[in-house]
């Protein structure tokens, strides 16, 4: 009983041990090739480190590479990196850094929010030479683009008073704080100098104008760009140049100055809310004081404009008048005129009538002129060719005769060619005065019948 199962566990141990050793190859060959393959996505820079040869290869599009497998390392890089102050929605922990604290010209104090959006080169030995010196994403970020930025952006507030720049100058500082990352800082000096601000001149009795402006001119502090003989300002080294990092994007949030300051512009505020109020009550009462002298004027206008347009009226009436009978001169003036015409147009249209009818009888008569000479010279023509034809009749009166013959024949053939004379077989006679014929002369004509009606007879056996 005890030799038996021992022999089951051997054999079981026997099958086991294949099916490992089959699974962990399977796994050391899947972690060989998952360590053999890089697979980039868009929007990332990697970095290629061969620990056995020591080279770099830099990845900048999506794509399937091939890397040493166990011996090599990859660092990511975002090829696109946002960098903001004060903003307290972001998704990293460099896109939830606080406001940066800057100190104007003036000494005064205050919070701007910035963001700022690089944007990594796609050269690789820029990307290498990077790598090189902050080893991965995080580094860079802090080490170069947030202090850099935070940098010129408190270099750049220094060119600014307080006062200048809640007061309308934080588009020009946005202008500035662009220019400065992207080709480097202005090279700086402090001096004095005077600042030159425009504001409403004061309230006064004798002043006509209440939103006069005046310029002021004011001393202070403020570090100043030092230019050049061509008149462009000098600059330092940009940091993010030598690796190729552009500045794409700078955008400015609500600055907030500090207590002093916020309390110095709300007090001027409201002083120019005063003197506003001011200047509103002063022009209210002049305008009050001008409106009653205009209603003056316009009441005194309108009489002197009523009397006017009646005198104007008067004469308007007379003048109507007058033009009235003008009119109507000149309207009898216009029927006189026209009835002269008319008869006038009628005396042309009869004369043109009897012209016309001259000209169409005198037309007339030329014609009949002309028609009974052309039937004259016809009949003359028609005579001479008769008397001609004549002459040669009498000339040849023979011959005509003949053709006259030889005519008539033609014709009698003609027409008798046909024609049967059938002799009569009946005989009627009697004499003169209604006497009977003689006994001879009937038996005359009777044999003269019997002759005809025999030689019909051998006419008709002939045929």
């Amino acid at each position: 009983m005890d030799a038996k199962p021992q022999l089951q566990a051997v054999l079981k141990n026997k099958v086991s041990m294949p099916v490992v050793g089959g699974i962990l190859g399977a796994a050391a060959l899947f972690g060989l090739i998952n360590n053999s393959i890089l697979m980039t996505d868009a929007g990332y820079t990697y970095v290629h480190q061969n620990n056995v040869t020591g080279e770099l290869a830099v990845f900048n599009e999506p794509g399937i590479h091939l890397r040493m497998p166990f011996l090599s390392k990859i660092t990511q890089y975002d090829q696109v990196i946002t960098v903001s102050y004060g903003n307290t929605t972001g998704e990293d922990f460099y896109q939830r850094l606080p406001a940066i604290q800057v100190r104007f010209a003036d000494t005064y104090i205050g919070q701007i929010p910035v963001t700022f959006r690089f944007k990594l080169s796609q050269d690789p030995q820029a990307i290498i030479k990077m790598h090189r010196e902050f080893r991965n994403n995080n580094n860079l970020i802090d080490a170069l683009l947030v202090k850099n930025a935070r940098n010129v952006t408190v270099i750049t507030a220094t060119q600014y008073t307080g006062e200048e720049f809640f007061q309308g100058g934080l588009n020009q500082f946005k202008s500035k704080l662009g220019d400065q990352l992207r080709d480097g800082i202005y090279m700086t000096e402090r001096r004095q100098v005077e600042v030159e601000q425009i504001d409403l001149a004061p309230v006064g009795i004798n002043q006509t104008n209440p939103n006069q402006l005046q310029r002021t001119q004011q001393l202070v502090w403020k570090t100043v760009p030092v230019f050049d003989k061509q008149g462009s300002p000098k600059r330092q080294d940009n940091p993010l140049s030598q690796y190729g990092i552009a500045v794409t994007q700078v955008t400015i949030g609500d600055p907030k100055p500090e207590e002093q300051l916020d309390k110095l512009l709300s007090d001027k505020k409201r002083l120019v809310a005063d003197r506003i109020r001011a200047i509103q009550e002063q022009e209210t009462s002049k305008a009050q004081a001008e409106t009653e002298q205009l209603r003056k004027e316009i009441q005194r206008t309108r009489e002197v404009q009523d009397a006017q347009r009646n005198k104007e009226l008067a004469i308007i009436s007379q003048q109507k008048e007058v033009e009235v009978a003008r009119q109507i001169a000149e309207r009898e003036i216009v029927e006189v005129e026209k009835k002269k015409r008319l008869a006038e147009v009628e005396k042309e249209k009869e004369l043109a009538i009897a012209e016309a009818n001259l000209a169409i009888q005198k037309a007339n008569s030329l014609s009949a002129e002309y028609e009974a000479k052309a039937i004259l010279a016809k009949g003359r023509a028609e005579a001479e060719i008769l008397k001609a034809k004549y002459d040669a009749y009498g000339a040849n009166r023979e011959v005509y005769l003949a053709e006259l013959n030889r005519d008539v024949s033609t014709a009698l053939y003609n027409n008798l060619k046909n024609y049967q004379v059938e002799m009569p077989k009946n005989y009627f006679g009697g004499g003169e005065g209604g006497k009977m014929t003689s006994n001879l002369d009937v038996i005359t004509g009777l044999g003269a019948l019997g002759l005809l009606e025999k030689s019909d007879k051998l006419a008709a056996k002939e045929k």
